[in-house]
């Protein structure tokens, strides 16, 4: 049985929303880390409810922030727990995006995923093997784990956008290629974006370039 993951919600009132994106966060964070992106991005993404989960495990390198799974270089984690704390979490995370497109009276294609880090590998890990395609993934600094099962396991497709920034001391640059170049073997619609000197983390013109991708995905007309 997964875990319920907790989450606020922002944007749109309840009943409302034409779309919903789900802001997935990355390892040591929380949900509210990337939730307070919905100020900014809320003006051009009229009518969108925001969600952001917090990730179901206390993480072992930050007890303050949650983990969607343990990461063994960096927290002294086993292989194996890390593997099976994932499993549990993609679990978690797909019944997660049930329950709100259920709340929200809303069909898969009116779903966005945007990942930051452990929450981008969970995202493109997640979202191809769902039973509908969502509208559209967009997924900063983080890889594609496990490339080589993309192509039996995956069940539907949908536009990813990867951004990366390519002075990331954390998740290395050349994941970028990596990722976009596996997706885009395997079917999908794939753009790739650098942000230039930017460390592990959002920067501006990154936003931006997701930003435009999510109108254009969620076909919101403009203003």
């Amino acid at each position: 049985m997964p875990r319920e993951l907790q989450s606020d919600r922002m944007g749109a009132p309840k009943g409302t929303a034409k779309q919903v994106v789900v802001f997935v966060h990355g390892y040591g964070a929380d949900g509210a880390d990337l939730l307070g992106l919905a100020e900014p991005l809320g003006p051009h993404l009229p009518d969108t409810a925001f969600y952001a989960p917090n990730a179901p495990e206390p993480c072992v390198g930050n007890p303050m922030g949650y983990q969607w799974f343990p990461i063994p270089w960096l927290d002294g984690s086993k292989e194996e727990d890390a593997q099976t704390s994932m499993a549990a979490s993609v679990e978690s995370l797909d019944a997660f995006l049930d329950r709100v497109l259920a709340e929200e009276g809303l069909p898969a294609d009116r779903l966005a995923l945007f990942g930051f880090s452990q929450g981008t590998m969970m995202s493109l890990h997640v979202a191809p093997r769902r039973e509908k395609a969502i509208a559209a993934l967009v997924g900063f600094s983080g890889r594609l784990l496990a490339p080589e099962r993309l192509a039996e396991e995956l069940k539907v497709r949908m536009p990813v956008l990867l951004l990366h920034g390519d002075q990331d001391e954390m998740v290395p640059y050349a994941s970028l290629k990596e990722a976009a170049d596996r997706l885009a073997a395997t079917g999908f619609e794939t753009y790739a974006y650098t942000m230039r000197g930017t460390g592990h983390g959002i920067a501006p013109d990154g936003l931006g370039q997701a930003v435009g991708f999510l109108r254009m995905k969620l076909g919101i007309e403009e203003e």
